[in-house]
């Protein structure tokens, strides 16, 4: 691989390279309570369905998909239009490599570009890679969901994380802790 890695946003010919690292993550059960791999043709549809409201972006190195990072709805409700979810997934291959990084930079900049104000997401405590890229781009810790969700019919707690961006981020010098 070269040392070049490169984000922009997502396009539907990307849906078969995320549909393949989203199946890895959901392989590895650490990163979502998902558990039936996706198609490619589901990648497009919820691409399709995010338009370009909620960002999805990917990382090249190489001319291949190895990341990508996509937000979506928090809450329904007006008050929260600003507040995103966001997933973040690396290929196993190139893990280590700042994609991760790259691809959650890029979030940040498209989110910020549509009015985003805070990121949002839960992840495992077993994560341990997600939770360093967490505290790597300025998430921070906010708490701890107990049992959250069934996984393989196993208990699961989550790490509540979010991260501050445009205005709302000016005051705000809060990162992931230990």
């Amino acid at each position: 691989m070269s040392d070049s890695t490169a984000a922009r946003l997502a396009r539907p010919t990307d849906a078969e390279a995320i549909a393949r690292i989203y199946n890895q993550g959901i392989e590895e059960r650490i990163a979502t309570f998902e558990t039936k791999p996706r198609s490619a043709e589901q990648i497009v549809a919820m691409l399709a369905e995010r338009g370009d409201i909620y960002p999805t972006v990917v990382a090249e190195r190489d001319r291949q998909v190895v990341a990508w990072a996509g937000a979506s709805t928090y809450r329904s409700r007006p008050c929260y239009q600003g507040i995103a979810e966001y997933s973040v997934y690396v290929d196993r291959a190139a893990r280590g490599i700042g994609a991760g990084r790259a691809v959650l930079e890029a979030l940040f900049r498209a989110c910020e570009e549509r009015g985003f104000w805070k990121l949002v997401s839960r992840i495992f405590p077993e994560n341990v890679a997600s939770l360093a890229l967490c505290r790597a781009t300025g998430f921070r810790v906010v708490g701890v969901y107990q049992r959250h969700g069934k996984l393989d019919g196993e208990w699961r707690d989550t790490v509540i994380v979010e991260k501050l961006l445009g205005e709302a981020a000016q005051d705000d010098g809060g990162t992931v802790s230990d």
